[in-house]
Parts: C-alpha cells; sequence; structure tokens
C-alpha cells in the first residue's frame, strides 16, 4: 500500500515541478535557474527542444554519477531524467501556461514558478524512489570531496551558469536569487511530505496491531 503512495507523491511531484520549469521559461527575460539557462542556451544553439537538452543534461550526469560510483542512481532517478523533459516540452507545445501581461505579472508568474517547483521537487523527493539526476550528480561530488551539499550545489550551478553565459543563455536577475527561493521552500516541503507519509503509515501499523 506504501508504495501507491510513494508513487503518487512521486508523479505528482514531477508535474508541479515540470509545470514550474515551463512558467519560468515562459518569462525567461526576468532570469532563471541556471541548469535551464544551459537548457535553453543549448536549445538556442543546436535546436532540437528544450526538454530534449533536459533529458540529454540529466543523461548525462547519470552517466557520470555511475561512473563516480555514486549511490544516488535508483528507477525514480532515470524517470525523473526522462519525464521532466517531456512534460516541460508538453506544457510548452500546449501552452498550458498563464499568459503574460505586463512586468507586474511576469514577475508574479517567475515566483509562482520558484514556488511550484519548491514544492513539487520536495514532494517527488520525499517519496525515496530515486533523487534527480543534477542532485544525485552533487550528492556524489559531495561524498567524494567532503565539501557541504550547499557548497557543491553553488560550485556547481556557478559553472553550469558560466557555461549558460557563454552560450548566450537567459541570464537576468532572478538567475541569481532562485537558490535563495526555492531552496527553503524546496526543504520545507520536502520534510512535510515525508512526514505526513511516515506518519501515515506509522497510524496504520499501530491500529493494525
Amino acid at each position: 500500500m506504501k508504495i501507491y503512495w510513494q508513487i503518487s507523491y512521486f508523479v505528482i511531484g514531477l508535474l508541479i515541478f515540470s509545470y514550474g520549469i515551463s512558467m519560468s521559461i515562459k518569462v525567461q527575460y526576468l532570469g532563471i535557474h541556471p541548469w535551464d539557462v544551459l537548457n535553453i542556451a543549448m536549445f538556442d544553439k543546436f535546436g532540437l527542444t528544450i526538454g530534449t537538452w533536459n533529458i540529454i543534461v540529466g543523461a548525462t550526469l547519470i552517466v557520470f554519477t555511475l561512473m563516480l560510483k555514486g549511490k544516488y542512481v535508483r528507477i525514480g532517478t532515470i524517470l525523473n531524467g526522462v519525464f521532466v523533459g517531456m512534460l516541460v516540452d508538453f506544457f510548452l507545445k500546449y501552452d498550458l501556461l498563464p499568459s503574460q501581461m505586463n512586468l507586474g505579472s511576469d514577475i508574479l508568474i517567475l515566483l509562482s514558478a520558484i514556488i511550484l517547483m519548491g514544492v513539487g521537487g520536495g514532494l517527488y523527493s520525499a517519496a525515496h524512489l530515486g533523487t534527480g539526476p543534477r542532485d544525485g550528480f552533487m550528492l556524489t561530488i559531495s561524498d567524494l570531496t567532503n565539501l557541504s551539499i550547499s557548497r557543491v550545489r553553488i560550485l556547481c550551478e556557478c559553472t553550469i551558469l558560466v557555461i549558460g553565459l557563454l552560450l548566450a543563455g537567459p541570464v537576468f536577475i532572478f538567475t541569481f536569487i532562485y537558490t535563495f527561493i526555492q531552496s527553503p521552500i524546496f526543504q520545507k516541503s520536502f520534510l512535510f511530505f515525508t512526514h505526513r507519509l511516515h506518519a501515515r503509515f506509522s497510524n496504520q501499523n499501530n491500529i493494525s496491531m
């Protein structure tokens, strides 16, 4: 029974997270997350789709994580790497997104996108079916170097941001404040949904006893 709840958390979390990414891409001129800067830059330079580049980058990171003997690649990691890219392309292709009207509404769209990405990321992570490809790679680097996860995240995202900038990706003010908004929301969401899942099945076990 628990696995069904885990799968529900995972799928709903991916949907929310992917929708948040799509919303942010719609108002990309305000600045987007460094990894999405890279995906859009690759799309502009080489074609394909933004979602396809998300999948390619994710698959590359999974391969590197496995080569480094990282322990964070599970079935959820692979599904995350594939389905986020597919969902982003779906939402963008059919424009299932809020309409742009003016700067104020665009800022509101972007802030909503950051919140959705934080909540969605926390929700699918709380399923404990595997980290996302990027998180798995950064956790592996942290294990190998003994650097803190936050320091590794900053180093990785700064490196990706520089690459995105060199490829003329969309960088602006919100690119530099993403982490300060999204990370705390992710943490609170992850802890909340993890607690809910644990509490639900702890209560069921107590009742059955």
